[in-house]
């Protein structure tokens, strides 16, 4: 197999030439951080955050929204059956307990922010459904309408939380008894006054773009809400400012995250829409961009990659969400802020991280998975990273969550079985990628990406340099994965490597007798190609959480080897034969 070939640069509107990716040093929160995190959380339990809170209520609301998406009907179907389900966990109406929660908090976030209002409006009408989120409404009230608690009382969830309640008031506000419905709007009064003081206290990103679109949500629908409209429109500009990058993408660098920041200000879009006024310039700018960068980071079957714990989404799901935004536009080629690079052509995409991982205090659960790609043909997925590390089922074991976010969970170069970026006892990611260089070229017969990044440079001395080349049929994936002697550690004995390649579940390998290269078949009758030279072939067993967040088995192609102090190069080539 060849070398990969000079690319010259082409002249097609894409910025060349190299770019360095600075990451903050970022070992998380520091002890001041995590003391004035912890102040926050007991200011909440202050007496005199608690008379803040005091104050009139509204008797009405001004309106009620729409809400532009549809719910889970599976989930809805549940809730009908007196159960509340999230993730394969199951809780009976009757017993969830909420003053003494003993459900996970992936559970407890999908029932304190409501989200649950959608699933139910989705499968029944207001007269079946009403009486359910009344008694669901009356137990959170009596549980946490008058206790300060986190995580009821978080920001980001009062936000959410408020949205859902516009927009399916309804469902919350048809009983006749009139205390209930004095202690709803209570709650509600209470919540935006929260908010007034607290939106700005949760990290940036996904977290402050809902609390503050919880603030205009109250504005918009509270009698005499102006103030705090024009109050939280300023909020909400600041807020999109620091966690939007201006190529769309959210600074948490997951794609889940991007969708959801997406469908929050959407939702805030409806709730303006019925007042009859527009949303804040700077949120109406937003949206086109986020939508673009979400595209980029989605293949031929239109459903998401795999990225910084999240699993695809239902190609249904993403068509719905993208419809209600309105925006008509095209994949982002590169997200060079977010991180993320779309290589397309014919029916090839390729989607390659390169970044490095999100600042820890900002992203939860974030993955050392720099450098890595996935791949697909068309609407089947070929090169997949095995994901799911935050989008999984309740059932799966903790242990395994958190091997989802190893580097060697996902398609990419692993020096030693070590992370390229560590995962530290508590979750948070520590040391590792720092710096990421970066060069794409696009040429008449192939589009080229070169990068680079250091997080082995520190540990063993060696810089990991990938370049993959994608020829203009989509026919062709040339790679190089190499190892470069960096920094002034030395290695005195030869270092493993591995290179992996997670395939997708429907892919079916047949490894070639020389153990150099693979047969992949996908559905269809497609064949593709592997072929590798400077380290051994193997297949074993990997896994990849699916769509519904249920952990699927298949197989992925490993390339091991040992790099000398010199380094090592290892070649390989993906090619479409049929």
């Amino acid at each position: 197999m060849s070398d990969l070939p000079p690319i010259e640069p082409g002249a097609d509107g894409i910025e060349q030439g190299k770019r360095l990716i600075r990451q903050d040093s970022d070992k998380g929160l520091s002890l001041s951080e995590r003391i004035a995190e912890q102040l926050t959380r007991l200011t909440w339990r202050t007496p005199l955050h608690t008379m803040r809170l005091k104050g009139r209520h509204p008797l009405k609301l001004l309106t009620v929204a729409d809400d532009p998406f549809l719910g889970d009907p599976d989930r809805g179907q549940a809730l009908l059956d007196g159960m509340l389900a999230f993730r394969g966990e199951t809780r009976n109406l009757h017993e969830l307990a909420l003053s003494r929660p003993t459900f996970s908090k992936p559970f407890g976030e999908y029932l304190h922010s409501f989200a649950w209002l959608r699933d139910l409006s989705t499968v029944t009408t207001r007269t079946k459904g009403a009486p359910i989120a009344e008694a669901l409404m009356r137990e959170w009230i009596a549980a946490h309408g008058d206790v300060v608690s986190d995580p009821a009382w978080r920001a980001d969830m009062w936000g959410r939380r408020l949205l859902f309640w516009v927009a399916h008031a309804p469902l919350i506000l048809s009983s006749g008894d009139l205390v209930y419905r004095s202690n709803v709007l209570h709650a509600l009064a209470r919540g935006a006054r929260h908010l007034d003081r607290t939106a700005d206290r949760v990290p940036l990103g996904v977290p402050r773009i809902a609390a503050w679109c919880g603030v205009l949500a109250a504005g918009l629908i509270i009698p005499g809400g102006d103030p705090r409209r024009v109050f939280g429109e300023a909020g909400l500009t600041r807020a999109l400012d620091q966690s939007v990058f201006g190529d769309g993408g959210t600074v948490g660098r997951s794609p889940l995250g991007l969708l959801d920041a997406i469908m929050l200000l959407t939702m805030l879009r409806s709730t303006y829409a019925a007042r009859r006024m527009e949303m804040p310039d700077a949120a109406t700018a937003a949206l086109p961009r986020m939508v673009s960068a979400l595209l980029g980071v989605s293949h031929g079957d239109r459903a998401l990659s795999s990225w910084q714990g999240g699993a695809p989404v239902h190609p249904d799901v993403m068509a719905q969400v993208i419809e209600a935004t309105g925006v008509r536009t095209r994949p982002l080629r590169q997200a060079r802020e977010w991180g993320y690079q779309r290589m397309s052509a014919q029916a090839s995409v390729l989607i390659v991280d390169a970044a490095p991982p999100p600042i820890a205090r900002i992203a939860e659960g974030g993955c050392a998975s720099t450098l890595a790609f996935e791949m697909s043909d068309g609407p089947n997925r070929i090169i997949v990273n095995c994901g799911g590390a935050r989008a999984s089922m309740a059932a799966v074991p903790t242990a395994l969550a958190e091997g989802l976010r190893t580097t060697a969970a996902h398609s990419t170069l692993v020096v030693d079985d070590s992370n390229s970026t560590a995962i530290l006892a508590d979750g948070t990611l520590g040391k590792g990628v720092t710096e990421v260089e970066l060069s794409r070229h696009e040429a008449d017969n192939a589009s080229r990406i070169e990068a680079s990044h250091d997080g082995y440079a520190r540990r063993f001395g060696f810089l990991h340099r990938r370049l993959l080349a994608l020829s203009n049929d989509g026919r062709d994936l040339r790679g190089e994965d190499m190892l470069l002697p960096a920094g002034k550690r030395r290695q005195r004995d030869a270092t493993p490597f591995a290179v992996r390649f997670h395939l997708a579940p429907d892919v079916e390998i047949a490894a070639t007798s020389d153990g150099q290269a693979a047969i992949l078949r996908l559905p269809g009758g497609a064949m593709w190609q592997f072929r590798a030279r400077g380290a051994a072939l193997s297949v074993e067993d990997s896994v990849w959480v699916n769509p519904q967040g249920r952990p699927v088995s298949t197989e992925q192609i490993v390339l091991s080897g040992e790099a000398a102090p010199g380094g090592a190069t290892v070649s390989w080539l993906l090619h479409k034969a049929r």
